[in-house]
């Protein structure tokens, strides 16, 4: 990574304890999601309501599960959260308290804070104890700092494509991991890069407009905010390519925060982070840790839990708070393990 990158996410990891945010604001607009909502897809459109009046047949029990994690962070130590690990374990003991096993995990990336050998250690003792047997992950801007990535490569990226691309296939869903941090635009603006492109043109040709396709990288696939690099500047290209399928779900993290929007059948949903919250678009002067409360720091920390349903191709879309983790249970699965 050039040193004109690491200056852009040096300015984004400002301390912003004192920026003026009003966080009583912020985490009133944060509220909604302490019920979760529950997305069921069919089609492309979306159908949500509350958690807590889901039933199982409405999507808690489906053919298959997945969770979705991300920006774990592990290193960071500031007053936005001290202790990142912990809440990562937090996030870990809700996975293994949920009523189905998730078939895997997805970790959408900033697994480690500045990508040191000793924070990815930390994180791969921390997922030891998942229940889900196989973690698929995709890089962040933090995972590549001091190396281009290749300390994440050797660990997570076995038998991918460039700097970390792939694809799966699970359970009639075609899965698509896709890196858009190798090469940060000005601004922080994410960027696919034409080789990748023309991998995902052809990694798509072979299925049929049937099938229903997640789509999951770091940086969102949409145009959030700009003026803070959230965002990928040639997204329109990747997603020209899954306009003929009647299914497409997007996850993405980086932004720390649940947004979603759904465009024709392609649905965009963004995760919370398991490490700290960040403000919301245009809310401060810039993106970074934002400092909330201690006993109000899990209510806006979380994961995402996904439901596949095999009639109607549906996926239903969970996102759980930290602070209602229920009884911790013990891990019982494998290390993390990469592709």
């Amino acid at each position: 990574m050039t040193d004109k990158n690491k200056d852009l996410i040096d300015q984004k990891l400002q301390d912003l304890n004192n920026d003026g945010v009003d966080r009583r604001g912020f985490l009133k607009c944060m509220a909604w999601a302490g019920t979760g909502l529950v997305w069921t897809m069919s089609g492309g459109i979306p159908s949500s309501r509350a958690f807590a009046k889901t039933t199982h047949r409405s999507g808690r029990h489906g053919d298959f599960s997945f969770v979705q994690i991300s920006d774990s962070h592990i290193g960071f130590n500031k007053p936005a959260n001290p202790d990142v690990t912990a809440t990562l374990q937090v996030a870990i003991n809700k996975i293994n308290a949920l009523p189905q096993k998730p078939d895997f995990i997805i970790h959408t990336g900033d697994l480690s804070q500045l990508s040191k050998p000793s924070e990815f250690d930390t994180l791969d003792q921390v997922l030891k104890g998942a229940s889900a047997k196989q973690i698929y992950f995709v890089p962040g801007e933090h995972d590549m700092l001091t190396d281009n990535g290749e300390q994440f490569l050797q660990r997570y990226g076995k038998g991918t494509e460039g700097s970390g691309w792939y694809s799966f296939d699970h359970k009639g869903v075609h899965f698509v991991g896709l890196v858009n941090v190798a090469n940060l635009k000005a601004g922080g603006m994410g960027s696919l890069g034409h080789e990748q492109l023309e991998w995902l043109e052809d990694d798509l040709k072979g299925h049929s407009a049937s099938t229903p396709i997640v789509l999951f990288a770091h940086i969102p696939l949409w145009t959030i905010y700009p003026d803070w690099g959230w965002g990928t500047d040639d997204s329109e290209q990747a997603l020209s390519y899954v306009k003929r399928f009647g299914s497409v779900t997007v996850l993405n993290g980086h932004i720390h925060q649940i947004m979603q929007k759904v465009e024709g059948k392609v649905s965009f949903h963004t995760a919370m982070s398991t490490a700290f919250p960040q403000p919301a678009p245009g809310t401060a002067p810039s993106a970074g840790p934002m400092k909330v409360p201690a006993d109000q720091l899990q209510r806006v920390l979380g994961i995402t839990d996904v439901n596949y349903l095999v009639s109607g191709r549906s996926l239903a879309v969970v996102d759980s708070l930290l602070a209602d983790s229920g009884s911790p249970a013990s891990g019982n699965g494998s290390g993390a393990g990469g592709r």
